[in-house]
């Protein structure tokens, strides 16, 4: 494109000038020099190139309903599809992250006696062998666990159940709610916390009647075949101290000077398809045949009533006692 011609035009304005024979020989008392530029193209064939620096918006207010002038179903499918962006859907999805299960499936079932009947009697015999009758479904779940992780050896694993077991009800004593949450599953959490709201647990294991045992195992699958969870059920027989006090130092439950034999059935979960899961505490089993536990005693508010003897004027004044055990308690006054 060759360069435009530009034209200059210089004017001269000279002010105060004598005419007379002395014109040539006077200068002028001021000068000013004005430049003018003119640009044009000269050729035609960039006119269309020249109008194109211009686009055209399109204004038109897609915000409006159809009935108003808006654009229709058709014409904003269009647009949306010519600007790349996914239609809006109905519902609103958000991720989920199963870390763990509900429950326990197929739970196992204590024999009815454990722990005080002898092998040689006979109810102890049955035991035995319907433990025998059992364990291939545990050692085809052992088979399936060692499939996602090569090194797990039931033996081994006695001894990390044992230390969890133990850390988890050191950290529920203590109130260690963030180390809380790497030894037990979201299931066991909040069951824990709510058994140890306002109250003071001192808890202490003292020896193992019986060595820790492995008495069951399974696994399965959780809305896909490749989401596969594994749960082993260990039995803990082994002596402790435990003392519970309320939030205003009363004794509740057990004994800190007093041991206590304890037989447990404690559940443990991993998420074998994550490859950074870890066994954690799960659930414990609590059969059938076991007796209740026996009543907390818990402190309740006191309220006093006024009541007024219309005969006499004189009033006198009356203790009652919530019976609702809801209530949150306080101390009598």
């Amino acid at each position: 494109m060759a360069a435009p011609i530009v034209s200059c035009r210089i004017r001269l304005i000279f002010q105060n000038v004598h005419l007379g024979l002395l014109t040539q020989c006077t200068a002028p008392s001021a000068s000013n020099v004005y430049t003018v530029r003119h640009r044009k193209h000269w050729d035609p064939k960039f006119k269309r190139l020249r109008a194109l620096k211009i686009a055209k918006v399109d204004l038109r207010d897609w915000n409006k309903p159809e009935s108003e002038g808006g654009p229709t179903t058709e014409e904003v499918r269009a647009r949306m599809k010519e600007r790349g962006v996914l239609p809006p859907r109905p519902w609103s999805e958000r991720p989920m992250c199963i870390s763990c299960t509900g429950g326990v499936f197929e739970p196992y079932v204590p024999p009815e006696g454990d722990g005080k009947v002898s092998v040689v009697s006979i109810p102890g015999a049955k035991q035995k062998l319907e433990l025998l009758e059992k364990k291939s479904k545990s050692m085809m779940a052992v088979r399936k666990i060692r499939s996602f992780d090569e090194d797990f050896e039931p033996k081994q694993f006695l001894t990390l159940a044992a230390e969890i077991y133990r850390s988890a009800h050191e950290l529920m004593a203590s109130r260690n709610k963030l180390k809380l949450r790497e030894v037990v599953t979201e299931k066991a959490y909040p069951e824990i916390l709510n058994s140890s709201h306002l109250k003071t647990i001192h808890w202490q294991l003292l020896d193992w009647i019986e060595p820790p045992r492995f008495t069951h195992a399974r696994c399965t699958d959780v809305i896909t075949k490749d989401n596969v969870f594994g749960q082993i059920t260990v039995r803990f027989h082994s002596q402790q101290l435990l003392a519970i006090y309320d939030r205003f130092g009363r004794l509740m439950y057990g004994s800190e000077t007093v041991p206590k034999d304890v037989l447990e059935y404690v559940v443990y979960e991993k998420h074998l398809s994550n490859q950074y899961g870890v066994w954690r505490l799960h659930d414990k089993i609590i059969p059938e045949w076991m007796p209740p536990p026996s009543p907390i005693p818990s402190t309740f508010v006191k309220n006093v009533s006024q009541t007024v003897d219309v005969d006499s004027g004189k009033s006198d004044s009356q203790v009652s006692v919530h019976e609702n055990k809801d209530e949150i308690p306080a101390l009598a006054s």
